[in-house]
Protein backbone atom coordinates (compact mmCIF):
# COMPACT_ATOMS: atom_id res chain seq x y z
CA UNK A 1 0.00 0.00 0.00
CA UNK A 2 1.25 3.47 -0.85
CA UNK A 3 1.79 5.88 2.02
CA UNK A 4 -0.47 8.95 1.74
CA UNK A 5 1.53 12.04 0.87
CA UNK A 6 -0.18 15.21 -0.36
CA UNK A 7 1.86 16.72 -3.20
CA UNK A 8 1.37 20.44 -3.89
CA UNK A 9 3.09 20.12 -7.27
CA UNK A 10 0.69 17.46 -8.58
CA UNK A 11 -2.45 18.84 -6.91
CA UNK A 12 -3.52 21.57 -9.39
CA UNK A 13 -6.28 20.04 -11.50
CA UNK A 14 -4.43 20.23 -14.82
CA UNK A 15 -1.34 18.51 -13.43
CA UNK A 16 -3.41 15.96 -11.54
CA UNK A 17 -5.28 15.08 -14.75
CA UNK A 18 -2.01 14.95 -16.66
CA UNK A 19 -0.38 12.67 -14.07
CA UNK A 20 -3.46 10.42 -14.01
CA UNK A 21 -3.40 10.07 -17.78
CA UNK A 22 0.33 9.30 -17.78
CA UNK A 23 -0.08 6.82 -14.91
CA UNK A 24 -2.36 4.70 -17.10
CA UNK A 25 0.30 4.02 -19.76
CA UNK A 26 4.02 3.59 -20.31
CA UNK A 27 4.32 6.43 -22.86
CA UNK A 28 1.67 8.87 -24.09
CA UNK A 29 1.76 10.92 -27.28
CA UNK A 30 1.70 14.73 -26.91
CA UNK A 31 -1.23 15.05 -29.33
CA UNK A 32 -3.27 12.55 -27.32
CA UNK A 33 -2.57 14.42 -24.08
CA UNK A 34 -3.48 17.72 -25.70
CA UNK A 35 -6.83 16.38 -26.91
CA UNK A 36 -7.66 14.34 -23.82
CA UNK A 37 -6.98 17.25 -21.47
CA UNK A 38 -8.30 19.99 -23.79
CA UNK A 39 -5.08 22.00 -23.54
CA UNK A 40 -3.25 24.19 -26.01
CA UNK A 41 0.24 23.18 -27.11
CA UNK A 42 1.80 25.88 -24.93
CA UNK A 43 -0.28 25.02 -21.83
CA UNK A 44 0.56 21.33 -22.11
CA UNK A 45 4.25 22.08 -22.74
CA UNK A 46 4.34 24.27 -19.63
CA UNK A 47 2.74 21.63 -17.40
CA UNK A 48 5.02 18.90 -18.76
CA UNK A 49 8.04 21.14 -18.13
CA UNK A 50 7.03 21.77 -14.51
CA UNK A 51 6.63 18.05 -13.89
CA UNK A 52 9.83 17.25 -15.79
CA UNK A 53 11.85 19.76 -13.75
CA UNK A 54 10.57 18.06 -10.58
CA UNK A 55 11.73 14.69 -11.92
CA UNK A 56 8.16 13.38 -12.21
CA UNK A 57 7.98 13.19 -16.01
CA UNK A 58 10.35 12.41 -18.81
CA UNK A 59 9.78 13.37 -22.44
CA UNK A 60 11.42 12.23 -25.64
CA UNK A 61 11.14 13.04 -29.30
CA UNK A 62 10.52 10.05 -31.52
CA UNK A 63 10.75 10.01 -35.28
CA UNK A 64 7.45 8.93 -36.80
CA UNK A 65 7.87 8.82 -40.54
CA UNK A 66 9.28 12.22 -41.40
CA UNK A 67 7.96 13.96 -38.28
CA UNK A 68 9.20 14.11 -34.73
CA UNK A 69 6.55 13.41 -32.12
CA UNK A 70 6.86 14.11 -28.42
CA UNK A 71 5.99 11.33 -25.99
CA UNK A 72 5.79 11.67 -22.22
CA UNK A 73 6.02 9.20 -19.37
CA UNK A 74 5.88 9.30 -15.59
CA UNK A 75 9.22 8.51 -13.99
CA UNK A 76 9.40 6.16 -11.01
CA UNK A 77 9.51 9.23 -8.74
CA UNK A 78 6.45 10.58 -10.55
CA UNK A 79 4.53 7.34 -10.04
CA UNK A 80 5.41 7.29 -6.33
CA UNK A 81 4.38 10.95 -5.96
CA UNK A 82 1.12 10.41 -7.88
CA UNK A 83 0.20 7.25 -5.95
CA UNK A 84 0.98 8.99 -2.65
CA UNK A 85 -1.10 12.01 -3.62
CA UNK A 86 -4.06 9.83 -4.63
CA UNK A 87 -3.76 7.95 -1.32
CA UNK A 88 -3.76 11.29 0.56
CA UNK A 89 -6.86 12.45 -1.33
CA UNK A 90 -8.60 9.17 -0.55
CA UNK A 91 -7.77 9.57 3.15
CA UNK A 92 -9.25 13.07 3.09
CA UNK A 93 -12.42 11.92 1.31
CA UNK A 94 -12.88 8.85 3.48
CA UNK A 95 -12.39 10.97 6.58
CA UNK A 96 -12.78 9.61 10.09
CA UNK A 97 -14.48 6.40 8.92
CA UNK A 98 -11.20 5.36 7.34
CA UNK A 99 -9.44 5.81 10.68
CA UNK A 100 -11.96 3.59 12.46
CA UNK A 101 -14.10 6.39 13.94
CA UNK A 102 -17.83 5.79 13.72
CA UNK A 103 -20.08 8.33 12.02
CA UNK A 104 -21.90 9.12 15.24
CA UNK A 105 -18.66 9.77 17.11
CA UNK A 106 -17.39 11.98 14.29
CA UNK A 107 -20.61 14.04 14.31
CA UNK A 108 -20.58 14.33 18.10
CA UNK A 109 -17.12 15.88 17.92
CA UNK A 110 -18.31 18.80 15.79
Amino acid sequence: MTAPRFDELIHPSTRLSLAATLAAADWVDFAYLKDALSLSDSALSKQLSVLEQAGYVTTERRLDGSRHKVHASLTEAGRVAFDGHVAALRAIVEGPQHAGVSRGAAKAGR
